[in-house]
């Protein structure tokens, strides 16, 4: 250790026992949990205004920065966490940046303004980048790597700034060409030098982790419901309809995602990229279904611009995205080939359920319902 407290960036032990999420990853993951409530809010805004296909692309984008920033710290810090003053400072700074790119959200949703929302992306993959110079200098081993992360982050946050210099027509079709170049540093640093060192089990605990505070957000839009009925007594009875099946689906979602074990899908770098990049569908799925829910309450007070079906679309076709991307990602190699068809079936059955929007709720809360039990007879009879 030096003279002002800082220690060398050196790689963590892969196999290291009893390893957990830190308190400082506890806080990091509840500061983007920020910047996720205010998209699904901005969501079910736009969503209620009728403009379901332009809520959906505004949702998707937004979403992307927002897990983008939060899935490359987390792989960053599963195999580099020093935990000391600078790590610390450093993280702090991608936390301000988070707290930026919330406040952007509305103006990025609702009008198409990118800049905050760029602003604090960029503020937080630099702060990163930082990080990475660290690895550079401390550890040999991974200074390729490193310096591989360094160059292709930089470059790619200065055509975000320059992006923005755009036509705001213009920027619509220049921001995926930068998000595939993003998803792409990843797949290039790691495959043209050494591999990062992560903890498999510490990396599924910390997916694990938000993507129960991410469902948490529907279990807030349940109560809301309940609160907005106890207000209005002539909706009482939808809405205690509408908060039940909120709780029984993001209670089963939850069923779902932790019936079994994750970390042993995270061999190689081909399969960590798929449960990576996987998880983006997982994630927007949870995030984007306490905003159905809220549109679901908004169309029984009549203040939704929407047909019933776009009404049922909202809160299903979410559930369905969700069970699909971790029935993929993690379920499918552990259950029987009937089993699958089973999942898949009832999955596809939530989606149908849209075609009769008046049970379509309760039709997806029994849906899921059914899956969690497919599952847990499926335990009981494990495949060779």
């Amino acid at each position: 250790m030096t003279t002002i407290g800082l220690r060398r960036m050196g790689p963590r032990d892969p196999a290291e026992g009893h390893r957990a999420a830190s308190p400082l990853e506890l806080l990091f993951d509840l500061v983007f949990v920020v910047a996720v409530g205010f998209a699904a809010t901005n969501l079910h805004e736009i969503e209620t205004e009728g403009h379901v296909s332009s809520a959906i692309l505004s949702f998707a984008m937004v979403f992307f920065s927002i897990w983008w920033a939060w899935l490359n710290f987390s792989w960053f810090a599963t195999s580099f966490d020093i935990d000391d003053w600078l790590y610390r400072v450093m993280t702090f700074v991608q936390m301000a940046g988070v707290l930026v790119l919330a406040a952007g959200v509305g103006p990025a949703m609702q009008d198409g303004s990118f800049t905050i929302v760029v602003v604090g992306y960029v503020v937080m993959r630099l702060a990163l980048v930082g990080q990475w110079i660290r690895v550079a200098v401390s550890s040999a081993r991974y200074r390729s790597t490193a310096l591989h992360y360094v160059v292709g982050i930089t470059v790619v946050q200065v055509f975000w700034v320059a992006m923005l210099l755009l036509p705001a027509h213009a920027q619509l079709f220049v921001a995926p060409v930068l998000v595939f170049f993003e998803v792409l540093i990843p797949i290039w640093a790691e495959s043209r030098a050494e591999t990062t060192p992560w903890h498999r089990h510490h990396i599924a605990e910390r997916y694990a982790l938000f993507t129960l505070i991410v469902l948490g957000e529907g279990l807030v839009a349940s109560a809301s419901a309940v609160i907005d009925g106890l207000r209005d007594a002539e909706h009482l009875g939808p809405l205690l309809v509408l908060a039940a099946g909120g709780l029984v689906i993001v209670a089963g979602l939850w069923w779902i995602y932790f019936s079994r074990e994750q970390h042993e899908h995270i061999r190689g770098l081909r399969s960590a990229l798929v449960f990576g990049y996987g998880h983006y569908f997982v994630f927007a799925a949870a995030a984007a279904l306490p905003a159905g829910i809220e549109v679901a309450v908004s169309a029984d007070a009549g203040e939704a611009d929407l047909s019933h079906a776009s009404v049922a679309a909202t809160i299903a076709v979410p559930v369905a995205l969700f069970v699909a991307s971790i029935w993929a990602l993690a379920l499918r190699p552990s259950l029987s080939g009937r089993s699958n068809v089973v999942v898949v079936v009832l999955t596809l059955a939530i989606l149908a359920s849209i075609a009769v929007p008046e049970v379509s709720l309760v039709a997806t809360a029994l849906l899921v319902a059914a899956i969690v039990v497919v599952l847990e007879v499926a335990a009981l009879r494990p495949t060779r």
